[in-house]
């Protein structure tokens, strides 16, 4: 987040002069007698508004940029995201609190998932979450997601060579979740969660709500989801650093130039996100499992997307996952996602998995993943 100055930028202006009328005729507007000018104007006029609609489109198909609490865009867990995100169907392990929180009715006992993830630019990204059955029908969760860095110097335009000052820069998001199986084959979710940003002395908060539904069908076992995530009202910086001294015109001599001011930081929407997708197992047996998956993603602040991705599991045991995710995105610097799981029963404990996921990021540093479950 922060401060914004209101502009025009990408727009497109095409100026067409169009004659008020025909001293000939007296016909108006821009209709001429002449069949040659005719054709001419209407060709000017149509390629002006094709112009026109075209920059229109272009300008809005992306809005990178234009939201707060962008850490909530970032996937949770490994073994989704070695999957290339395509989990709105899957949905069927602590994770789904993220991707759709309607699938914890498939989690059948207590269990804790904890992620790690180290991030771009020195970024840490932590996400822990607790999902408890109440019952066959109902399920109950929660979950802290955290975004840290390292503290980074003060510097400012005055003194650039830095203050002697540090300051810090953390996200959270807290939620408690809830799930309920509506029939054997149809179940819905959500999630209410408190977001905030701070940096330094200042803070943005605010709530939100995640939706999510699962339906298999009879027949083909075919599962489709989907959710709305960060479904809230706007969120602006607030704190110590917007109160400024202003001085009213620099240009005037012996004036108070220390006028007590206040910064009004613009208020920023959270990034909304609609996931609807497929999931089946093509391949079931005691030995060997198969499972393809697929989403379609369009978020507020970008443009639409897809991402697709496979899951092997042998003998129940280890597991091998890859996919591809933002397809469709142009500009996206992420590509293929691979991964693997290990699934261990501890005697008279509880059972583990431990999954890792590697996603390969362009000209950045590739960023792993590490996800531990304990189910009880």
């Amino acid at each position: 987040m922060g401060y914004a100055v209101k502009g025009w930028i990408g727009n497109c202006l095409w100026p067409v002069y169009l004659p008020c009328g025909c001293p000939k005729c007296g016909r108006k507007n821009w209709e001429i007698c002449d069949n040659k000018m005719i054709r001419c104007k209407k060709i000017i006029i149509i390629t002006a508004c094709s112009a026109s609609l075209y920059c229109q489109i272009t300008g809005s198909v992306s809005n990178v940029g234009t939201t707060a609490a962008s850490f909530l865009d970032i996937g949770i867990g490994a073994r989704s995201l070695s999957m290339g995100g395509a989990f709105v169907a899957v949905a069927d392990d602590p994770t789904a609190l993220y991707w759709n929180p309607a699938g914890m009715v498939n989690i059948g006992r207590p269990t804790a998932h904890f992620f790690h993830s180290p991030w771009l630019a020195d970024i840490r990204f932590n996400h822990s979450a607790l999902v408890v059955p109440f019952d066959r029908s109902i399920t109950f969760g929660f979950f802290i997601t955290s975004v840290t860095m390292d503290e980074m110097q003060v510097r400012t335009v005055k003194i650039p060579e830095g203050t002697g000052e540090y300051f810090s820069v953390s996200n959270v998001a807290l939620a408690g979740s809830f799930a309920r199986r509506l029939t054997d084959r149809f179940s819905f979710g959500f999630n209410v969660k408190y977001i905030q940003e701070k940096i330094w002395h200042m803070n943005a908060g605010g709530l939100a709500v995640d939706l999510g539904s699962l339906f298999v069908t009879k027949n083909s076992g075919l599962r489709i989801g989907m959710s709305i995530s960060n479904f809230g009202g706007k969120i602006s910086m607030e704190g110590y650093d917007t109160e400024v001294d202003y001085d009213v015109d620099e240009t005037m001599y012996g004036n108070n130039d220390k006028i007590d001011a206040y910064l009004n930081a613009m208020d920023w929407p959270l990034p909304l996100v609609f996931r609807a997708g497929v999931s089946k197992d093509v391949i079931q047996s005691e030995i060997h499992k198969l499972t393809l998956a697929g989403d379609a993603v369009h978020p507020n602040n970008n443009v639409e997307y897809l991402n697709l991705g496979f899951e092997y599991i042998f003998r129940g045991i280890l597991a091998i996952r890859g996919g591809q995710a933002f397809l469709g995105m142009e500009d996206s610097k992420q590509g293929l996602t691979f991964g693997a799981g290990l699934n261990y029963q501890i005697p008279r404990g509880p059972r583990i998995t431990i999954d890792y996921s590697y996603r390969s990021f362009g000209v950045f540093e590739n960023i792993a993943g590490y996800s531990l479950n304990l189910i009880f």
